[in-house]
This record gives C-alpha cells, sequence and structure tokens, in this order.
C-alpha cells in the first residue's frame, strides 16, 4: 500500500505528458480505489452497522465529495463565486424520481444553511439507501446536464467517473445506519487522512485489540439502546401522568359539582322544612276551623228556624270543607316530595363518597407513577454517565493506538 502511494506520487514525473486534469482524475480515482476497499474490508471484518463515527466511513465520504468537486464550474452570486455540489446532486431528483424523498428530506433537515451541507446529508442518505452507484449513474447518462455544472476534463465527464460508478456498487455490501440530524455537515473540513491508507500490515491491530475495541463498540450500542428505551418508558410514564393528571382535576370537578349540588339539597331540605311548618301551621288552623264547623252545626239548630239564614249557613259549610280537602291533599303532596328529596340526597352522599374514595385512588396511582419516572431518570443518568465513560476509553484507546502507529512509523 505505502509503495502504491508513492507510485502515484510519482506519477507527475512519470508522466509528464498529460495534462494537470488527467492526473487529477488519475489521482483521484486511486484514492477512491483505496477508500472503498479499506471501508468494505474493515466494515466485513468488523460486522456490525457503521455509524457516523466510524473512521473509514468518514474518509470514503471526503474523497467521494473531492471527486464530485473536481472541474466543478463557479456560480456567480451576490457575495461572490460559490462552488458547490448540491446543484448537481440535487439533479438526480427530476431524472430519478424515487430519490425525491432523500432530496426532501436534505432540504427539510434542520440546521443545514448552505448547499455544501445538504449535498452531504444528501449522500448520507443515498448510502443507507444502497442507491449511491445508481444515482452516480443517472448523473453520468446525462452528461449533456452536467455540463452545466463541470468544466470539460472534470471527473465526472470523463470515463474514470463511469470507473467509479461500478466501484461504488460493491458498497451496497455495507449497513450503515447514519445519524444526521444535529451534525454540524456545514463546517466539517473535507480533508483527506492518508494515515489510514499507509498503513503496514505488520503495524496492523492485534486480534486482542480488535476484541477490545468490538467489546467496547458492543458496550456503547447496548447502553444507546438501553437508554433509548429507558427514554421512550419516561416519555409513556410522562403520558400517564399527564393522563391520570387529567383524570384527576376531572374527578375534582365533579366532585365540586357533586358537593355543590349536595349543599343545593340542603337548601332545598330547608325550605322543604320550612314549607312543612307552615302547613302543620295550616292544618292547625284547619283543626281551629273545624272547631268553628261544629260550633257552626250547633248555631244550625238556632238558625234552622229560619230559610234565609239557613242558606248561607249550608254555603258556607260547603266552602270550608272543599278548602280542608285542598289543604289536606297539599300537605300530602308536600311529605312525598319529602321523601323523595330525603331519598335524593342520600344518593348523592353515597356518590360523594365513591368519588372521594376514587380521588384517592387516583393521587395513589399518581405518587407511584411518579416515583416510578423518578427511577426510570436515575437509571437513564446511570447509563449515560456508563456511555461516556466508555467514550471516554474508546478515544484513549484510538490515542495509544494513533501512538503506536506514529512510533512505527518513526523506527
Amino acid at each position: 500500500m505505502y509503495l502504491f502511494f508513492h507510485l502515484c506520487l510519482a506519477s507527475f514525473a512519470v508522466l509528464p505528458a498529460k495534462d494537470s486534469m488527467s492526473i487529477e482524475r488519475s489521482n483521484l480515482l486511486s484514492m477512491m480505489k483505496l477508500s472503498i476497499k479499506v471501508l468494505i474490508q474493515s466494515s466485513l471484518s468488523l460486522g456490525r452497522t457503521l455509524d457516523s463515527d466510524y473512521p473509514p466511513l468518514q474518509q470514503f465520504f471526503v474523497v467521494l465529495e473531492h471527486c464530485l468537486k473536481h472541474g466543478l464550474k463557479a456560480k456567480k452570486t451576490f457575495i461572490g463565486q460559490n462552488k458547490s455540489i448540491w446543484g448537481p446532486l440535487e439533479l438526480v431528483e427530476k431524472l430519478c424520481p424515487e430519490s425525491s424523498d432523500i432530496a426532501t428530506s436534505a432540504r427539510d433537515l434542520p440546521g443545514l444553511k448552505t448547499g455544501l451541507g445538504r449535498a452531504r446529508a444528501w449522500l448520507h442518505l443515498a448510502l443507507m439507501q444502497k442507491k449511491v452507484a445508481d444515482y452516480m449513474k443517472v448523473l453520468l447518462d446525462h452528461k449533456d446536464l452536467l455540463s452545466e455544472f463541470y468544466d470539460p476534463g472534470a471527473l465526472m465527464m470523463e470515463e474514470e467517473g463511469t470507473v467509479i460508478v461500478g466501484m461504488l456498487v460493491g458498497l451496497n455490501v455495507i449497513d450503515a445506519n447514519l445519524c444526521i440530524k444535529g451534525e454540524d455537515l456545514d463546517s466539517q473540513v473535507a480533508v483527506i487522512d492518508f494515515s489510514l491508507y499507509l498503513k503496514d500490515p505488520a503495524s496492523s491491530e492485534t486480534p486482542k485489540d480488535d476484541a477490545k475495541m468490538t467489546a467496547i463498540l458492543d458496550q456503547k450500542h447496548y447502553i444507546e439502546e438501553l437508554n433509548r428505551h429507558l427514554s421512550g418508558t419516561v416519555t409513556d410514564l410522562q403520558a400517564k401522568m399527564d393522563s391520570l393528571e387529567k383524570t384527576n382535576s376531572k374527578l375534582v370537578e365533579e366532585l365540586t359539582a357533586a358537593t355543590d349540588r349536595i349543599n343545593s339539597l340542603r337548601d332545598e331540605q330547608e325550605q322543604l322544612k320550612k314549607e312543612n311548618e307552615s302547613i302543620l301551621q295550616s292544618s292547625q288552623k284547619k283543626e281551629e276551623v273545624r272547631g268553628s264547623i261544629c260550633m257552626c252545626r250547633h248555631i244550625h239548630f238556632v238558625v234552622c228556624l229560619n230559610p234565609p239564614i239557613r242558606k248561607i249557613y249550608m254555603f258556607l259549610q260547603l266552602r270550608l270543607e272543599r278548602e280542608l280537602e285542598l289543604q289536606v291533599g297539599l300537605k300530602q303532596e308536600m311529605e312525598v316530595a319529602m321523601r323523595l328529596l330525603e331519598k335524593d340526597t342520600h344518593e348523592k352522599q353515597d356518590t360523594l363518597a365513591a368519588l372521594r374514595l376514587q380521588l384517592d385512588q387516583v393521587k395513589t396511582l399518581n405518587l407511584q407513577m411518579f416515583h416510578k419516572a423518578q427511577d426510570s431518570e436515575r437509571e437513564a443518568e446511570k447509563k449515560q454517565e456508563e456511555a461516556v465513560q466508555l467514550e471516554q476509553k474508546m478515544s484513549e484507546m484510538e490515542k495509544a493506538m494513533r501512538d503506536l502507529e506514529q512510533r512505527y512509523i518513526c523506527v
């Protein structure tokens, strides 16, 4: 590998007849071959889904970005000239409608302000779809449209572009899960790290180091998955707490309404008691009227000999009897109303007692859910601390590995 790189550097002296554009295309093609080879070999040996922090994958995107930028025309804007690979990549959406999803996602992704950031997001999404080679082939099949974005002699306009598309097909064996949201894709510096491709096979990592790195990555992924699960559990518990709080508020409102109803029924009961007292007073008056009727009967014998007085007496007697019957009927109706009111009052009191019991149960359940939520949060914080410690261990191991590589290179 080291010899191959020196041969690439020596191409400037060996091939003096070639122009600078062809030499640049040849160098980029060689770097793309190395990048794809290292990426596929390392991913197969790792045996896991790749993430955004995987160095060979990061370097692949850097090399691919350099290939897409080669010979790119500069667009004039109000600020000045700007070169962006987002223009040709955005063209894929028109040529291949099935790519509209990733184009829309790249445009709508929050935090991206430049065309370069959107282009990098587009490449990440295309790799996860395993469609990078297909989309690049669509572009190369329409070089008449690419000529609007690239100068003659650019890599995308020559045969090297077709060769790179053929090599990109091999990336379909890679499974990647790249977290784009929150990544600073606008300001990342695209610098090729040649140390990944200049390693001597004898200085590669030992199986023991690979096993340690695999174990640490396994622990990291496990903790991240557990953290996501705990976050989901906390969210569910929070939703249940909100639902129980709403139920609690509703029960409190119902309890308040029932209390108000009971108070109103008590007021009605007091009013009916007063009416009952008035009825009793009226019944006493009726007794007095009956006494007066008896007296009138006694008078009847006195006035029976006088016909006009007798007629008046009979009329008054009939009127008093009707009034007595009316008062008796009113008294019976009031008694029935009192019984119904007492029954309704007892039912409301039972309902109030049941609502209070249910409210106590809801409060107890709310307290239990709150304690569970606190326990889940503490567990999530603990797992997060473990993840941070593991990341620190990984960074220390990577630093140690770099030191070993530098020592070996120096030797």
